[in-house]
């Protein structure tokens, strides 16, 4: 009873509104008015080619306090109107519009924007259309501005001076439009299904699981089928996503809706009538607080993660050299402690930098993770260096120095040899990995990072534990073996695993700076026997300044590559099904003489994963574009890019997906259908 007269007493409400608007607008002077949402009409291009389309953009700036409304304004308001003026030849589509805000006033829900915003539409000329001829453009647009207080509707002539031209776009303002592009919902490639049952009303929408939802809401576009202020129960059911809310009206047939992602972000959605399936798992607003459950796993896993690290051959040699010099030195309890904990300091403090690093870098948009510095050839050069440079002083060649005191860093004891061996043994540890570490440090994707940095600390204490063990604890101190000649032996024995670390960065390094293998064992060569004849010159009688003044030779040498390392891209390691679209890719691959297969994509676009996992991926087809050479580009539509957004424009597109294949010497691209075929693919290469 209650819920009928809500929704009788909101009807009245949404009734009084509209015509207290249209009257107001229908009895405003023609003359000029102060807007507070001020419009301007804006052209892509001012001189849009005959036979072609270019697109407008109206853009709205509300006032302080202000907002205006989507197609579907809600409970109360309503979108925007204009009676267009338009030259002969040239015809206006219908604007679309951005991804709206949900704002509820007084118990009404309206939809709304209360930031600037753009409405989009597409402009034709026809192609009889002479040259230079005026197409300048005008009309009357009517449109509703409110706050929280009041409404008042608005009207204003809009104009934007076009001249038929060759249809150039200037760089600023396809930027501008791009910007504009990026805020309109991308159009789903499959209908969904919606349903009503007594006072409730069900929609779901194939949307694959993987597709992330920040801050979902259904903006209903069609009247008369929901209550639009009414809570909406959103869940996923495998591949779909389930939204029910309580119907309002006696609508039929096919609907339209946009299912809002996160802000700015969303999907245009058609809908016809049939069964729903089933709710699903809630997808509600992440929580404010943390996962304590996850934290201290996360925690305890990059503890222990940390301790068996210490088995791997990057980290052991350092550890079980440091632990020794323990035995040898013979030092009392509390030398032990303080080297141990000058050891942990170390490791834990460079772990919370490296991890400090990352997360900042996550923050600023980039996507790495655990080892990101692998990821550019100059920071594996300095860990490959480090490698055989511990490798070289296991093996007897030199003794490596601390940086502190002068100390030996692997022979002497000290807190600043304990703390400047702790933390060049979590450096070396990062091209490692072990059991654990993964799952672990995965969970400082999900946690804040005053949450996240604990569990890198975590990772540096678990490194340090052993030694920590060794320092605190007489009874492991006092099993360790006793000094002898056995420990020079054990020591060059130490230098395999290091070695075999310095030569898996060195694969590494290859593989990413694209130098040959011939040209980097030519280098080695001269580098050993530099070491080798800098090693013998310093044992003999003419050692000294002159001596030392040699190790220039190899700086030099390192610097020159760091800067080439520094300065070259980084080559690419993994193998795709193609490379990634850009127009000026497009050009070059066009520019080779080789067909070129390109195709638009999406995570959330079913059809395009069905084509990819049933024709593109196949091995057949892979094979038959190889053989003849053909040049794959993928364009990823995932997150609107501006860039394919008009691209798709460009071939009468407004969805994914799309597939184009240019043949060598073609002026324009086939546009092939939307259901692909191995056999189709593999005639196309074969032509």
């Amino acid at each position: 009873m209650d819920r009928g007269r809500d929704a009788f007493v909101t009807g009245i409400w949404r009734g009084l509104l509209t015509l207290l608007a249209l009257a107001a607008l229908s009895l405003a002077p023609a003359r000029a008015q102060p807007v507070n949402i001020a419009p301007q009409l804006v052209a892509e291009s001012s001189a849009p080619a005959p036979g072609e389309t270019t697109t407008l953009a109206l853009a709205m700036t509300p006032a302080k306090g202000w907002h205006g409304y989507w197609i579907n304004g809600g409970d109360a308001g309503f979108g925007m109107t204009v009676e267009w003026n338009a030259p002969e030849g040239v015809t206006v589509a219908p604007f679309r519009y951005p991804v709206p805000e949900a704002l509820t006033l007084f118990g009404m829900m309206n939809h709304v924007y209360e930031h600037p915003y753009a409405l989009l539409a597409d402009v034709r000329v026809d192609k009889n259309v002479a040259p230079g001829t005026d197409l300048t453009l005008s009309g009357v647009a009517k449109w509703l501005a409110c706050t929280d207080k009041i409404c008042v509707p608005e009207k204003a002539v809009i104009s934007v001076k076009l001249v038929a031209g060759d249809g150039k776009v200037t760089s600023s303002t396809r930027s501008k439009f791009d910007g504009w592009r990026a805020r309109l919902p991308q159009p789903l490639d499959r209908a969904g299904a919606w349903q009503r049952r007594g006072e409730t009303i069900r929609f779901e929408i194939p949307l694959p699981r993987g597709v992330a939802i920040e801050a979902p809401h259904l903006f209903v576009e069609t009247p008369e089928l929901i209550d639009y202020a009414a809570p909406q129960a959103i869940s996923r059911n495998g591949d779909w996503v389930v939204v029910e809310t309580r119907a309002n009206g006696e609508a039929v047939g096919p609907a339209a809706a946009l299912l809002k992602l996160a802000d700015g972000r969303g999907l245009a959605v058609k809908f016809e009538p049939g069964a729903v399936r089933a709710a699903g798992e809630p997808l509600t607003a992440p929580a404010k607080g943390i996962d304590l459950a996850l934290f201290w796993t996360a925690l305890g896993g990059a503890i222990l993660g940390g301790l068996i690290l210490n088995l791997m051959p990057c980290v052991f040699p350092i550890l079980s050299l440091k632990a020794l010099s323990l035995a040898r030195s013979g030092g009392n309890a509390r030398e032990a402690k303080v080297e141990a904990l000058a050891y942990t300091a170390g490791a834990v403090l460079v772990s919370l930098a490296l991890g400090g690093a990352l997360l900042a870098l996550r923050a600023a948009g980039e996507q790495v993770g655990w080892a990101f510095q692998l990821q550019h050839p100059l920071s594996v050069l300095i860990l490959l260096l480090l490698a055989t440079a511990i490798t070289l002083n296991l093996l007897g060649t030199y003794e490596l120095p601390s940086f502190g005191g002068g100390q030996k860093l692997a022979g002497q004891g000290g807190a600043a040899g304990g703390f400047w061996t702790g933390a060049l043994a979590a450096f070396v540890a990062t091209p490692c990995s072990g059991p654990l570490l993964g799952a672990a440090l995965g969970a400082t994707l999900v946690l804040p990072a005053w949450a996240a940095l604990p569990i890198f600390g975590g990772l540096g204490l678990g490194l340090a534990l052993p030694f920590l063990a060794v320092g605190f604890i007489p009874a492991l101190r006092n099993r360790l073996p006793r000094p002898g000649p056995w420990m020079a032996t054990f020591r060059k024995w130490m230098a395999l695993p290091m070695g075999l670390t310095a030569l898996a960065l060195l694969w590494l390094l290859v593989r990413q700076s694209g130098i040959g293998w011939d040209s980097l064992g030519t280098l080695i060569m001269i580098s050993i026997l530099f070491v080798l004849g800098y090693a013998h010159w310093m044992k003999g009688p003419d050692r000294g300044h002159a001596g030392k003044l040699l190790l220039l030779f190899p700086l030099i040498f390192i610097g020159g590559l760091a800067y080439h390392l520094a300065s070259a891209p980084t080559a690419t390691i993994a193998e795709a099904r193609g490379d990634a679209f850009s127009p000026e890719a497009l050009a070059n691959a066009r520019a080779t003489g080789k067909p070129v297969f390109v195709y638009f994509t999406a995570d959330w676009c079913l059809s395009c994963k069905a084509n990819e996992a049933g024709a593109i991926n196949r091995d057949a087809v892979q094979q038959a574009f190889e053989k003849k050479g053909v040049v794959t580009l993928v364009g990823d539509w995932t997150g609107g890019d501006p860039v394919i957004t008009r691209t798709l424009a460009e071939h009468g597109r407004n969805s994914v997906p799309l597939y184009l294949w240019y043949a060598p010497g073609a002026a324009k691209p086939e546009i092939l259908p939307q259901i692909l075929t191995p056999g189709m693919l593999t005639d196309l290469a074969a032509r």
